[in-house]
């Protein structure tokens, strides 16, 4: 048994933390609920006082709900966000002990052994944690105990005039629903109750598990508290004495602040795909130049000279005192082993962002592949920036480096075999066909509609002109006519 009776541990359980979330700045004072959707079914998933009041509760679907309460205001669950403002509740309640970690979707736990004294008492910091949660517009219980289990189970289960572990019900110990009832169904209702049965039968029955949590919360069993680890900021700032306003100046400033945000991205094996600047003037007025990359990088010989574009349009006014220098986008990289022999990728991202820093990264594009045998349709476009090149790019048969619509031909047919047309006409000139390779038969995509499209079947044609060109022909039997749709080196 380690020495549990040592240990101050407080649980702090917020029921109402989506709701309380989204009224915080809200003056509705009725009943209100959010929803989530549940096997293709809206159900309430947090409801604030009122709605309670009136009879409703979690899991109840919203149609039952607006039935039974017309005046309900809803609103869609956001589990993201009410994730993002716990660990903000999390930052706050640092403030307390260094030993805050989350206990589920809704709560925090702290370990304030040894800290208590710096508020007058547990009785004072538990006093102050309702006083500031109230302030705040947050529904907020609290639990304290001697081990994690037990400071959940009073932050749950034991408002009011309970004090004993022992009178509190078995839901209290952390367990699920259905283990609840088949206690309750044995007589087994509180936590005493479960101390005093024989462990071996209810080890047999319902498993280790039930053991662990009664012994976790009476303190035979270790559980920490394990601190969130904060996320790394990589940000730099730099306070000037006097105020700049030289190009010149701006640049070596954002030179010093590179180096350290580099350094911290490349410990993180991080690189950087949105980088903002942001320069503060003496008047308090603030300018941002934001640079976005094509691909992650942290060099920072490679990423100065592109912020001075930016730096050059800014305006200095009276002089500008601090600099910000922030990577707000960032992507994994990891780090690269250099040599003498290895060839520099780098050079065709960082062509990639100096153009798309001037008519963005949006607009420099690349071709891919396509999944489909019509020529059209056998490629698509997307940004350089936001992709990467496919090597497998491969085609069966010879394509035309230059593909465009299919443009009609005039010329003489053959009767039973369609075949090239001796001579023909395409863009105003005249052509005589040389040698011929085909043809290469390509059915329509039935599954896939295209109105622009001829239906039916292509047969394609390399015809090498005596003019020199050579060009990429294909026949409609369907519909008899002739059409070029490319042209080959």
């Amino acid at each position: 048994m380690f020495a549990a009776q040592d240990r101050r541990i407080i649980s702090m359980w917020f029921p109402r933390l989506a709701t309380d979330r989204v009224l915080r700045g809200s003056s509705v004072t009725g009943p209100f609920a959010l929803t989530l959707r549940v096997v293709n079914a809206e159900r309430l998933s947090c409801l604030n006082d009122a709605a309670e009041k009136a009879g409703l509760a979690r899991g109840m679907s919203a149609a039952d709900a607006r039935a039974f309460c017309p005046d309900l205001l809803t609103a869609p669950a956001r589990p993201d966000l009410d994730a993002r403002f716990l660990s903000g509740l999390r930052r706050w309640a640092l403030r307390y002990c260094p030993w805050v970690g989350r206990e589920g979707a809704d709560g925090l736990v702290l370990d304030v052994t040894g800290s208590t004294h710096l508020f007058g008492g547990e009785a004072q910091m538990l006093e102050d944690m309702r006083a500031r949660a109230l302030r705040t517009g947050l529904t907020l219980r609290l639990g304290a105990g001697h081990t994690r289990g037990a400071a959940w189970a009073f932050a749950h289960y034991g408002q009011g005039h309970i004090q004993d572990l022992a009178e509190l019900p078995v839901a209290a110990l952390r367990i699920d629903p259905q283990t609840v009832t088949a206690l309750q169904r044995l007589g087994l209702r509180q936590i005493g109750d479960l101390q005093s049965a024989a462990r071996a039968p209810l080890a047999r029955r319902f498993g280790v598990g039930l053991m662990e949590r009664l012994d976790q919360a009476m303190g035979i069993m270790p559980e920490p508290v394990t601190p969130e680890e904060e996320a790394p900021s990589f940000a730099t700032r730099m306070s000037l004495p006097e105020p700049i306003g030289l190009s010149a100046d701006v640049m070596g400033g954002v030179e010093r602040l590179l180096v350290p945000l580099c350094d911290k991205l490349a410990r993180h094996e991080k690189g950087a795909r949105r980088l903002l600047l942001t320069l503060r003037r003496v008047d308090q007025a603030s300018q941002q130049v934001e640079l976005r990359l094509a691909a992650p990088m942290r060099d920072p010989a490679r990423i100065l000279p592109l912020f001075a574009r930016g730096v050059a349009e800014v305006d200095a006014g009276f002089g500008i005192d601090m600099l910000r220098l922030e990577a707000v986008g960032i992507e994994p990289l990891a780090m690269v082993q250099l040599g003498h022999a290895r060839r520099n990728p780098d050079q065709l991202d960082d062509l990639v962002t100096r153009l798309g820093t001037r008519i963005g990264l949006e607009n420099i594009q690349r071709f891919l592949p396509a999944e489909s045998h019509i020529p059209e349709r056998a490629f698509t476009l997307a940004a350089a920036a936001f992709s990467t090149p496919d090597p497998a790019w491969s085609a069966p048969r010879p394509r035309p480096v230059q593909i465009f619509p299919p443009e009609p031909v005039t010329g003489t047919m053959g009767e039973e075999t369609p075949r090239p047309p001796a001579r023909f006409r395409w863009r105003r000139m005249g052509f005589e066909t040389g040698r011929t390779t085909g043809p290469e038969r390509i059915a329509p995509e039935w599954w896939l509609p295209d109105e622009g499209r001829h239906a039916g079947l292509r047969d394609y044609w390399q015809v090498d002109t005596r003019e020199g060109r050579r060009l990429w022909l294909f026949y409609t039997p369907q519909n008899p006519a002739w059409f070029v749709q490319g042209e080959f080196a």
